[in-house]
């Protein structure tokens, strides 16, 4: 009897583990469909790329850091950020990007005020796809 409680607990503790793990998964985003139609206007430009540092090391650095989400504030954040280095992100396109960079959702604020010319807009993106 105690060792079909004991399995019997211990397969409750792990159902219940295992799902509170998938719940932490994140939403996917809603990008609309006219965001999802811009496109970059100069992709990979090394002007473009400059500025865009600076103004990622201004406003995108203390919670992204690197890119890979470890800047000083993330861990204060609910959710964990994604690492913004990797292929896997360079191949969401431009005006997803976009969305999710300057009207952002959550934890991630939005930049359409702090951020307002288009040039500079993407020229963080450009510098997102360099890193």
């Amino acid at each position: 009897m105690k060792k079909f409680l004991f399995t019997t607990l211990t397969i409750v503790f792990a159902m219940s583990l295992f799902s509170f793990i998938a719940s932490e998964k994140k939403p996917a985003w809603v990008i609309p469909a006219n965001y999802k139609a811009m496109k970059i206007q100069k992709k990979g430009d090394a002007a473009s790329i400059a500025l865009g540092k600076t103004l990622y090391l201004k406003h995108c650095k203390s919670c992204h850091g690197s890119g890979k989400g470890d800047g000083a504030k993330a861990a204060s954040l609910k959710t964990t950020m994604d690492d913004i280095t990797t292929p896997a992100f360079k191949a969401i396109p431009d005006g997803e990007k976009y969305y999710m960079a300057f009207v952002g959702r959550g934890d991630m604020p939005n930049f359409e005020k702090k951020v307002v010319d288009e040039e500079e807009r993407w020229a963080i993106i450009n510098y997102l796809d360099s890193l």
